[in-house]
């Protein structure tokens, strides 16, 4: 839309009188992409006689989809049909039958959070800029804290259990050696933690990007059901004093990505504490268990941890991202680790409690309303709702195991401890065949061959993966509210419909 000019005031050729945003139009096409996102989205995709995906190669979607920015802007009809398209060929994570990751499903109230945050589009730093949502956040953690065990404690949301869990490292390495903020690295001893075998791939990434190394991430040794084992544990920190290294961190994880282990907290507690070591939780899958009292003893020890990530996004379903960092220390040593005293940002002479500005406890200078998503959530379905969702997730996964036992061609890797079900589907060529090498190379190709199958059907998406010796065995993990007993047969009865042949 073009301003009139009539007493128009031009600077450099431009004119200024006015906004040139067509307002009209732009309301009617959000309108419209609402619409569209409520009936293909919100309605369609959780929908089972809909598709998970419709699958299409990478070279073949670059066709499908028009993907170039030109010099001048297209018509909204064209826009929505790009939005149209973009939302025909995406993942419909929403779907009841995507068991691909640890997160899936859809929460209505956490969308409408969702779709609030983007329209504000605030940044939660200061309490001028982002008033509602930084009290949000601060309700939010506190509840947290509760749930954790701790009468009090710090924490802040932020983009990812990965950088939580860099948080922590950098937080404990602070906590053993505070110099290093202003010193950095030179002329420090070699830093060591320790962590399980079984743990987060985030925790080596974290050490390179600390400056730490990854060769000085030691992992310790876990049992036959993915646990950590403390007396493996005591011996690498024995081991690692006698080497002249810096032992300063041990991470725990409750509920590991593949087999969905908790660590043995209390006994790894009396280790950190006998040898003066940061112990961090790692309970980003496993932490909404907490919601439960039936399971929560999964986690038992977790008041003792220095610090927990825990991300309601994955079992709670609060939408990607919301993750939590909480510490157990009340100094603001998170603020001191962390701070950098911007003074265009946190001025100490504001007309408000700058207690408030909580920003600078973060290595982000913007920073999303993460919190407000799980809290709108809680908010809806009070703790009790929170908590059925976790037993039912559970209830759910233990049908599948039983059902899995009864199955002819389908075999358990074990006992599942959380929502991780672990198991090989055994076609029928393969199932008077003795357990050898040829058998296992044999098995090793048959998921990788049925998830290729799953996918370009669009019926279920379902991961794979090898772990620690073992073949290619399916990870089914329960998340969705919207998962019925029903979607639990489908997916057995899918699995040998595309394998049975192989």
């Amino acid at each position: 839309m073009i301003p009139s000019k009539r007493g128009a005031v031009l600077v450099d050729g431009v004119v200024l009188n006015g906004p040139t945003t067509d307002a009209k139009a732009g309301e009617k096409f959000v309108e419209e992409a609402c619409r569209l996102i409520m009936q293909e989205v919100v309605l369609k995709a959780t929908d089972v006689r809909e598709k998970v995906c419709e699958w299409q190669p990478p070279e073949q979607l670059k066709q499908l989809l028009d993907l170039e920015m030109r010099d001048t802007g297209e018509p909204h009809h064209r826009l929505l049909g790009l939005c149209q398209d973009v939302i025909r060929y995406s993942v419909k994570t929403n779907h009841p039958r995507f068991f691909n990751q640890l997160y899936a499903g859809l929460d209505y109230y956490s969308l409408v959070a969702r779709f609030m945050t983007e329209a504000l589009n605030p940044s939660v730093y200061t309490y001028e800029v982002s008033p509602v949502f930084l009290l949000v956040e601060e309700a939010v953690l506190k509840k947290m804290i509760e749930f954790i065990g701790w009468k009090e404690g710090d924490g802040i949301f932020n983009p990812g259990g990965s950088v939580s869990n860099m948080y922590a490292m950098n937080l404990a390495r602070y906590k053993y050696c505070p110099d290093i903020k202003e010193k950095g690295l030179w002329g420090l001893p070699r830093f060591v933690l320790f962590t399980s075998a079984e743990c987060h791939y985030s925790m080596k990434k974290a050490a390179s990007f600390l400056g730490i190394g990854t060769e000085n991430v030691c992992f310790v040794e876990t049992d036959g059901r993915g646990k950590m084992i403390p007396e493996e544990l005591e011996k690498q920190v024995g081991k690692a004093r006698k080497e002249g290294a810096a032992p300063f961190l041990v991470c725990a994880t409750s509920g590991t990505t593949v087999l969905g282990a908790f660590d043995p907290l209390d006994e790894i507690a009396d280790i950190c504490e006998r040898q003066g070591l940061w112990l961090h939780v790692d309970a980003s899958w496993g932490g909404s268990a907490l919601m439960s009292r039936k399971y929560r003893q999964l986690l038992q020890g977790i008041h003792r941890a220095d610090s927990v990530a825990w991300n309601p996004h994955k079992m709670l379903l609060a939408g990607i991202q919301c993750c939590a960092l909480l510490v157990k220390d009340k100094s603001d040593l998170l603020k001191r680790c962390y701070s950098a005293r911007a003074s265009y940002l946190f001025q100490q002479d504001k007309f408000y409690d700058v207690s408030y500005d909580t920003g600078d406890k973060s290595i982000q200078c913007s920073r999303r309303a993460d919190a407000f998503k799980f809290w709108m959530t809680w908010k809806a379905l009070g703790t009790f709702g929170l908590e059925e969702r976790v037993n039912r997730a559970l209830a759910l996964s233990r049908y599948l195991v039983e059902e899995i036992k009864k199955r002819d061609g389908f075999k358990l890797l074990m006992e599942p401890e959380y929502a991780n079900i672990c198991f090989w589907y055994i076609p029928p060529s393969l199932r008077e065949m003795e357990e050898g090498p040829e058998f296992w190379a044999k098995l090793h190709l048959v998921a990788p061959a049925i998830k290729e199958r799953m996918m370009k059907k669009g019926s279920l998406m379902l991961g794979y993966q090898p772990h620690r010796g073992k073949v290619n065995f399916f990870r089914q993990v329960v998340i969705s509210p919207q998962v019925s007993r029903e979607d639990m047969d489908f997916l057995l009865d899918e699995i040998d419909l595309l394998g049975r042949d192989m």
